[in-house]
């Protein structure tokens, strides 16, 4: 589903205002885009992913439990407009035909027509960029194409086996579900850490639960605002070298923002200046019932070729 029209209304409103912000904000510092990598690097934090994490989210599995953290993609999902989905599918006649040689076989296939960006995502590097320049400072005529991006494309990305780490926000905050608008700074999540005896490293996937997912589940309409990631918080943890952040909502980010003029700017500080991945509407309500603080995490990105975002189911094990 697509947002109401007031909530369409006021994204364009956003949207307006951040081109008049463009046209008098001063070209951004040369230190903008964090180049520790090298200049021709397209991973980013992914770079974090090594056999070593490998091997220690491998020593986290003690019971053998999977967790699925993707939600069900479906037309009624709430998605941030104008994405969609559409599935068709395609059958001999009416499903009732001949029937298929001596085996007598009958089979269906699908097609879907769908925003890639929708229900359990990952936000790759060309889905956010400042003043037209990507992650390490990449300009757009080298991103940007019609039928598929020429650099950042998440089929690029590898296959993720490192260890996560969940935050139970609402029970820092003693509130479940959080508030729309509440914001996750550097302290709290140092405090949620602390107080779930969890320590974040280099190379880890964090996820952050907030209860919003769960409150909201079989709404078919987004609503205007989210508890989420804040600006500390998102410096925070990219300085740790994380690989990932997500949360269950649709956005990770608090909205509205700390500062109102600006516009999303947690995913463009994780995604255009340091390369760190976004996970979005992860099912993380089953993992804190659980009391599960980490696990091993296990994403395998569809390999559409030159695709911003990716459609994801990923698992925790734990």
């Amino acid at each position: 589903m697509q947002l109401s029209l007031g909530q369409k209304c006021q994204s364009m409103l956003l949207i307006a205002g951040l081109g008049i912000a463009a046209a008098v904000t001063p070209v951004l510092a040369d230190d903008y885009f964090v180049k520790k990598f090298g200049k021709s690097d397209t991973l980013g934090h992914a770079n974090y992913l090594t056999k070593a994490k490998a091997k220690q989210a491998a020593k986290l599995v003690t019971r053998g439990k999977v967790y699925q953290l993707g939600m069900i993609t479906g037309p009624e999902t709430p998605a941030y407009g104008p994405r969609k989905f559409q599935m068709i599918v395609h059958q001999l006649n009416d499903g009732s035909g001949a029937l298929l040689g001596p085996d007598k076989l009958v089979s269906n296939d699908d097609t879907v027509v769908t925003s890639i960006g929708i229900g359990s995502q990952l936000d790759g590097f060309g889905h956010i960029g400042k003043e037209h320049r990507y992650y390490n400072d990449t300009p757009a005529s080298e991103v940007v194409s019609p039928d598929g991006l020429l650099k950042f494309g998440t089929h690029a990305l590898p296959g993720f086996v490192t260890r996560g780490v969940v935050l139970d926000m609402t029970q820092h905050f003693g509130k479940n579900p959080l508030p729309m608008g509440t914001a996750y700074t550097q302290k709290d999540i140092k405090t949620a850490a602390k107080n779930q005896g969890v320590k974040i490293t280099k190379g880890d996937v964090v996820l952050l639960h907030s209860g919003y997912m769960k409150a909201n589940e079989g709404n078919s309409n987004l609503l205007p605002g989210e508890p989420g990631l804040g600006i500390s918080g998102a410096h925070y943890l990219a300085k740790l070298g994380v690989v990932a952040i997500g949360a269950d909502t649709w956005a990770l980010e608090v909205l509205p923002s700390e500062d109102p003029k600006r516009v999303f700017p947690v995913h463009g500080l994780l995604l255009s200046k340091y390369g760190v991945y976004i996970l979005e509407n992860m099912v993380t309500h089953d993992l804190v019932a659980d009391g599960v603080s980490e696990f091993m995490f296990s994403l395998g990105v569809p390999k559409l070729k030159g695709a911003v975002q990716a459609i994801i189911n990923p698992l925790a094990i734990r």
